[in-house]
């Protein structure tokens, strides 16, 4: 079974920065899709970033410029570097992956990291 494990997340103030990491672990799986999503309180999880097979990557408008994806295929890690953070970009965030096991596909979902933007 695959397991994603999300880290990185905390406490930063208005215009600082965080790195979030996320690592898929488990055995005979490859991975397809890497990406983040977040879910503030009282609203629906909403697609934050997405790298898509490796080469394509996506980004919600509100965080454009200011957030980057990147993705390590060797170690199946996908990372989520925040910049110029506002206190709308606070939520849990949550780390998704397309995974490829036994000739099918699906979505696997990390635990979610709490990142608190203070102004």
């Amino acid at each position: 079974q695959v397991q994603l494990v999300e880290s990185g997340g905390g406490l930063v103030q208005v215009g600082g920065s965080l790195r979030l990491s996320c690592a898929a672990s488990g055995s005979s799986f490859s991975i397809k899709d890497m990406g983040w999503y977040r879910q503030a309180p009282g609203k629906q999880r909403e697609l934050v970033a997405r790298n898509i097979m490796g080469t394509i990557m996506i980004y919600a408008d509100s965080v454009k410029g200011r957030f980057t994806i990147s993705r390590d295929n060797a170690k199946n890690t996908v990372f989520l570097q925040m910049n110029s953070l506002k206190p709308e970009d606070a939520a849990v965030y949550y780390c998704n992956a397309e995974v490829i096991t036994g000739g099918r596909s699906r979505q696997v979902w990390g635990q979610g990291t709490l990142v608190t933007v203070s102004s």
